[in-house]
This record gives structure tokens, C-alpha cells and sequence, in this order.
């Protein structure tokens, strides 16, 4: 059965509407408690076409990858515009609290923020990787919403916008300082992480079939690991130092430097067998990393 096409929301005044909640204290900006929150629409599907923040607790069948996350206490997720959010088959939980911080991107308008926003790659995460926090990270992060609330509660002046922005800039400096923690404190999990990258890499450039088609990708990677890209990219950053594109690329020189001094097939054979559509761009790469040529590589073991 196909999937009813998501609804989209395009105002701040419409999700008040929709949660049947008093009209919003300011026009670009809401913070909404979770508890006692009903769906009683007909609605699995929404599109924001704005930014959403939300902070859960209560959510005991929630699983980070393929395990229940580590932290019993929050649950802090994010949303760009444009991304599909999707309810729960189960409903609501009864027991669910915590609070939705939706923002218009006319907020951002002519601020420093406005930019720098799209460099927190965590707006890119899909939602089962989302921020576990302990009790103190829990603690920082409502304080700034009290203060985001309080302040559009008020009187809205000159003073509010830039004050408004400088919270929520800080909540983001924070949430990503917590995200290097998580990425930290799950050692055991990412490491098994990486050893399930290098094998399934190891399984791509040893299957011809794979190969005949297109060079490992990044989406590829992280399909099969279950992640989306960014998450995949910031999790390697934090624990290689690389990208997960600079992986790729070595491994696939290693498996080229092997076929170069044990088999005689040509240059262009061996980009062809390894996903390049042409035999230059292999060569350049080759060349980018080794600092020789593959035919200076090959002359080297003779």
C-alpha cells in the first residue's frame, strides 16, 4: 500500500492550529511541551518547511542503530527544512514528555546564523541517530529553551531577535560539543563500526558485479551501515581523522597497488575492474595519493 504523501506545514501559527494550542507569542518562533499532546489528525507524515529542535523523554522502544540508545534520560533530535517526519505506527506514548522548538528560517534573516546554520551537520542525521544526554547535558540545553521562551514570551523589541539568535546559537554550539561526547563514549559500538566498513568495502571491490557498475560511494556505505552520510562522515572524522570519500579512495589505491606488482593487466584494466568509467581519473587519483603514476608504481617492483 503506498504511503499518503507527507503534509506540509509552512507556518509556526499553522502548528499551533494543528496541536489546537493558543496563537504563538511570536510569528517565527515556538517552543511546544510534548506532555499531554494528542495527534488527533489523520496525519503520519509532516514536512517542515522550517527548523524543528525536539527534546523526548519517554521514549523506553526507541533504538539508536541497532541498540536501545545509552542514556535513559533525554532524547535530542533535529530537522531541517524539507525533512520528512514520520510518526510512531504506535501513536503517541502516554508517558512522552519534553518539548518541540520550531524555527522559520525568516528568523535567521540577515543574522550571522542564517549561514551558519547548514555547517551543523546534525540537521543532516536521520532520527535514529539522534543526541542521548545525560541529566547535566539535559539541564544546559533546557535552561537555554527557558531562556528562548521567556524572552519571546515578553515584549518583542529591538533587543529580541539578536537575543533570541544568540540562545539558540548557543544551544547548537552545545548540542554539537554533546554529539563529540556521544561519538566518544560509544567506542565499543563505533569501532564495531568500522571494522563493519572495512568489510563491507573489502566485499564491494572484490565483487565484479559491483564493480561493473560504479566505484564504492559514500551512500552506498552508509545505506548498508544503516546511517545516513553525515552521521557516517562526523563519526569517521572524530575517529580516523579522515572522510569516509578519503577511505574509500584508500582502499581502493591499496587494492589498485596490489593488482599493480601481482598481475600484468593494464593500467586501464585495472580502473575499469575498479568502478572508473576512464582510466585518467584513475591515474590521477592513484597519482594525487602515491605521488607516482601507476606505471612508476609497477616499474618500481621490476
Amino acid at each position: 500500500m503506498q504511503k499518503a504523501k507527507p503534509y506540509r506545514i509552512s507556518s509556526v501559527t499553522e502548528i499551533h492550529r494543528l496541536m489546537a494550542l493558543p496563537k504563538p507569542h511570536h510569528p517565527l518562533i515556538s517552543i511546544v511541551d510534548l506532555k499531554g499532546l494528542k495527534n488527533d489528525h489523520d496525519i503520519d507524515a509532516v514536512v517542515f518547511d522550517m527548523y524543528v529542535i525536539s527534546m523526548k523523554r519517554g521514549c523506553d522502544n526507541l533504538v539508536y542503530g541497532q541498540q536501545k540508545y545509552d542514556f535513559d534520560e533525554g532524547l535530542l533530535a533535529f530537522l531541517s527544512p524539507g525533512q520528512i517526519l514520520r510518526g510512531d505506527e504506535n501513536g503517541i506514548p502516554a508517558n512522552l514528555e519534553g518539548w518541540m522548538l520550531f524555527i522559520h528560517p525568516d528568523l535567521l534573516w540577515n543574522t550571522s546564523l542564517a549561514a551558519k546554520i547548514k555547517r551543523y551537520e546534525f540537521f543532516g542525521y536521520a532520527t535514529h541517530e539522534a543526541l542521548f544526554m545525560s541529566d547535566k547535558e539535559e539541564t544546559v540545553i533546557n535552561d537555554i529553551i527557558r531562556n528562548i521562551r521567556n524572552e519571546y514570551n515578553a515584549n518583542i523589541d529591538r533587543f529580541s531577535q539578536d537575543i533570541i539568535i544568540a540562545n539558540l546559537e548557543t544551544l547548537l554550539n552545545y548540542a554539537e560539543r554533546f554529539y563529540q561526547r556521544q561519538f566518544i563514549t560509544r567506542k565499543i559500538t563505533n569501532h564495531k563500526i568500522l571494522e563493519r566498513l572495512e568489510i563491507i568495502l573489502n566485499e564491494y571491490l572484490n565483487d565484479e558485479a559491483l564493480l561493473s557498475k560504479s566505484a564504492p560511494t559514500v551512500q552506498y556505505l552508509a545505506d548498508t551501515l544503516n546511517m545516513s552520510s553525515k552521521y557516517l562522515s562526523s563519526l569517521l572524522k572524530q575517529l580516523t581523522g579522515q572522510t569516509t570519500q578519503h577511505i574509500i579512495h584508500e582502499k581502493m589505491i591499496e587494492k589498485a597497488k596490489e593488482q599493480l606488482s601481482t598481475t600484468t593487466l593494464s593500467v586501464s584494466e585495472i580502473a575499469y575492474s575498479l568502478g572508473f568509467e576512464h582510466s585518467q581519473s584513475f591515474s590521477k587519483l592513484f597519482k594525487s595519493k602515491t605521488k607516482r603514476s601507476p606505471l612508476e608504481f609497477r616499474a618500481s617492483f621490476n
